[in-house]
């Protein structure tokens, strides 16, 4: 356990009412966080889409309060979930990006995250689902077939179940405690970035061998249960997952923590895969969207919200359990797989009102959906606050009475009055990461100049480079059409000194 200095020694079945500064003798909230994989604002019914039902995630949010004005810390997932667990924006660091297959720990064991907070206040914690946060301690030298060691355990985290990166980047095998489940010692993994494996096929070579999906991009590399994914491997055959039983399985996984702690405060770091690609949901989802894989995994995302839910009503859990869930990005259609995402895509729109998507510094970027929900104390409401995921970490440390270490979490701020629907306003501000940085107050958005590309053709996104400023009025402009930088130079140089100072950590 690091050095945690608990200044307050507030026993773990207490914690400091938000309503009042006293200490309120309610037993402390569960906690678990739902973090969603390329959801989209506008993929929920919650926020006004019509084209598609969400009836398990509608049904939390008509139990607590949802944000309209809601950002991932980046428009892409390492940095976002670094940010989340860390509460330190990924920028600071160049080694944050995205994160290969065997990428070491980007979160290094001294670094004290959200998990050894509510560890040390006497929680069980746990992450399951996806993870790309690298494992081991630097990168390609991973003991596949053993312990791999730094992981989970080391930044906070009792029990860990996870894919080591992300669906469509080997080794395809899921990692519970550090070790590969369902590993055949006589049939070691092998793991390269760099180099294939002879005599391994490849998607690029053996199309006749992809017999679930094509890659339209990249992703065609080694081949996993006919689909071709980024990296090569090699071995363990028997602990590789199905893609279309990952839902159920990391689900699953989730439902017995809560199971196996229901009589002790617990926190919950719970991961989809969903809507990640390459998607190839379960045979009880496919069809049922009539907007293909990508459709159908959002209904298999719903459900497993619906599983969270219903395991907390079962146990009696339900009111006492505060739960946050949100997205690490926004929407991506085609991300590199054939799916007929776009061909089926009809009316739907995953952005909802904004511009962008996955990868870009518009506001689909990282305007995300965001719920809270706590039956106990948390009344159902409609928030327009400007809200940030850097905040949960020192959000959920004032909730537990935790006291975080000097120079741990150095870009978190207490928002609990924002999250529990008190305070409409929240951040004076919110700071935005994609090929540059951006900054919002709520109204007026800045982009800072970039050389990077202003659309990808791969997946049909505006990026939101530009090598001049960007200034947009989201209040009179939410889709960002309109440039007026030139017209406000004022709120430009207001906005860019905002950035500035954040930069440089003050």
């Amino acid at each position: 356990m690091k050095n945690i200095t608990d200044l307050l020694k507030i026993s773990p079945i207490l914690f400091p009412a938000m309503f009042g500064g006293c200490i309120d003798k309610t037993p402390s909230p569960n906690v678990i966080i739902i973090y969603a994989d390329d959801l989209g604002f506008g993929d929920l019914s919650c926020n006004g889409e019509k084209t598609v039902r969400t009836p398990n995630v509608d049904r939390l949010a008509d139990s607590g309060v949802r944000f309209t004005d809601a950002h991932a810390v980046a428009a892409t997932s390492t940095p976002s979930r670094y940010s989340l667990l860390t509460g330190q924006y990924a920028w600071r660091r160049k080694d944050t990006g995205i994160a290969t297959g065997d990428a070491g720990m980007i979160i290094r064991p001294e670094q004290v995250t959200i998990a050894d907070i509510f560890r040390d206040k006497g929680y069980a914690t746990g992450a399951v689902g996806k993870w790309h946060l690298g494992l081991g301690d630097k990168q390609g030298t991973q003991d596949w077939n053993g312990l791999i060691t730094p992981g989970p355990a080391d930044i906070g985290f009792d029990y860990s179940c996870i894919m080591a990166a992300t669906g469509d980047r080997v080794p395809c095998v899921y990692v519970e405690n550090q070790q590969v489940v369902n590993l055949d010692p006589n049939d070691p993994i092998y793991v390269s970035y760099k180099d294939s494996f002879p005599g391994e096929p490849l998607g690029r070579n053996n199309p006749e061998l992809l017999y679930k999906l094509k890659p339209s991009h990249g992703h065609d590399m080694a081949i996993v249960n006919g689909i071709s994914r980024i990296g090569y491997m090699k071995g363990g055959k028997q602990a590789l997952w199905e893609d279309e039983s990952i839902a159920d399985s990391i689900t699953n996984k989730a439902v017995n923590f809560i199971e196996n702690n229901s009589d002790k405060p617990f926190f919950l770091y719970f991961a989809t895969n969903d809507i990640h690609v390459p998607r190839f949901p379960h045979s009880r989802f496919q069809g049922k969207s009539g907007m293909g894989h990508r459709g159908d995994a959002i209904l298999a995302f719903d459900w497993s919200v619906g599983q969270i839910l219903d395991a907390l009503d079962r146990l009696g859990l339900r009111e006492n359990t505060l739960i946050i869930l949100s997205s690490d990005n926004g929407p991506v259609v085609d991300d590199g797989y054939e799916d007929q995402a776009v061909e089926l895509l009809g009316e739907h729109r995953p952005w909802g009102d904004f511009r962008g998507g996955k990868y870009s510094n518009f506001e689909a970027g990282t305007r995300v959906p965001f719920l809270v929900s706590w039956p106990a104390k948390v009344k159902n409401a409609v928030s327009d606050a400007l809200v940030s995921h850097i905040d949960i970490y020192a959000s959920l440390s004032k909730l537990i009475g935790s006291e975080i270490p000097q120079g741990a979490a150095p870009d978190s701020r207490d928002q609990l009055n924002s999250l529990f629907g008190k305070d409409q306003k929240g951040r004076d501000y919110v700071v935005e990461q994609a090929n540059s940085l951006s900054v919002s107050d709520g109204t007026w958005k800045y982009i800072s100049p970039s050389d990077g590309a202003a659309f990808s053709k791969w997946t049909n996104t505006e990026l939101g480079n530009d090598k001049v400023p960007q200034l947009y009025n989201l209040r009179q402009d939410i889709a960002e059409k309109t440039n007026v930088a030139a017209e406000h130079p004022e709120t430009v140089e207001k906005l860019k000194a905002i950035l500035e100072k954040e930069k440089a950590g003050n």
